[in-house]
């Protein structure tokens, strides 16, 4: 009876080594999977509020006030925004391309509502310090000096 007993336990030992080599296994592959994503913009996200900067330091937070939204949506290529106004919902939209190299995101517009349409005119280039992570990011304006002016925080939805 006690060698079965040990045979058993050896056999149970073995099944769950296996089973946590097998789940290490899959973490690193999800790590490695993501680290070798260079897109990690790519999916919706929900503007949350924003920051003020002086002397690149946040002065001023404000939260998204909850009747207005504004989602930005990109794909490993486009990107799309729009802005809920509930006076005016189709106003606020736009379309383009956008890049980014880990701290810099560029995104060029295409073409937008009317009131993007004109600004769109005179600037098609948009570029921002980008701090991404997995479910989150800011977008921070920079002045032509190179120091923060302000940011648009979001948050991932999918």
């Amino acid at each position: 009876m006690t060698s079965k007993f040990l045979i058993f336990s050896l056999m149970l030992t073995f099944v769950f080594s296996c089973k946590d080599a097998a789940e290490n296994e899959k973490t690193v592959n999800t790590q490695t999977e993501q680290s070798e994503n260079p897109n990690g913009l790519k999916g919706t996200w929900e503007l949350t509020g924003f920051y003020n900067y002086k002397d690149n330091i946040v002065v001023d937070s404000f939260q998204m006030n909850p009747e207005f939204r504004q989602l930005k949506m990109y794909t490993n290529t486009k990107v799309m925004w729009c802005k809920h106004r509930p006076a005016d919902s189709s106003e606020w939209f736009g379309y383009g391309t956008y890049n980014y190299d880990g701290d810099r995101l560029t995104e060029i517009l295409d073409f937008g509502s009317a009131v993007m349409d004109e600004v769109i005119a005179e600037k098609t280039e948009f570029i921002f310090e980008l701090d991404l992570n997995p479910n989150a990011f800011q977008q921070i304006e920079l002045d032509e000096d190179g120091n923060r002016i302000y940011s648009e925080n979001y948050k991932r939805v999918e």
